[in-house]
């Protein structure tokens, strides 16, 4: 199974479900041990965390931004002073497999840098990974089938 959810969706109502997610790593961070991995789809952002005695911990060093990974974890709420503002902040997925779908290379920018736009306009398929490019996508789009359903009728 590719994915349950999507990254956007979860919240606190699915506390203690097992989920598969599936997306780009949007940031990795260790603190003290702990490894935290957010992941990001067209839908959202959601965190994962993954224990030093969890048995994909070693492959947390093997991943990097943007490579494409499918997490399998089980739903908890975040301690009260992790929330965040977030329409996932109030939970996070704590990993119990993973599995690399495709690694990425080094690329010239990463979603949501400051670029100038020429670069942007080169490397379009990573700028739509921006959010506030892929909300313009999403945007023309019901426009332009909006139009397409009123002019058919």
């Amino acid at each position: 199974m590719y994915r349950t959810h999507t990254c956007g969706e979860l919240r606190t109502s699915d506390e203690g479900k097992v989920v598969v997610l599936s997306g780009w790593i949007d940031r990795i961070r260790d603190l003290g041990g702990v490894k935290f991995i957010v992941l990001r789809d067209r839908y959202g952002k959601t965190q994962v965390v993954v224990n030093p005695d969890s048995p994909v911990y070693s492959m947390v060093n093997e991943i990097s931004r943007e490579d494409v990974i499918q997490i399998e974890g089980i739903v908890r709420k975040r301690p009260q002073e992790a929330v965040t503002p977030e329409p996932t902040g109030e939970i996070e997925v704590v990993a119990s497999n993973l599995k690399i779908l495709s690694k990425s290379a080094l690329p010239p920018f990463y979603p949501g840098d400051d670029v100038s736009e020429e670069m942007r306009l080169k490397y379009r398929y990573l700028d739509i990974r921006n959010q506030k490019m892929m909300n313009n996508l999403i945007i023309r789009h019901k426009l332009a089938l909006s139009t397409r359903e009123y002019l058919s009728n």
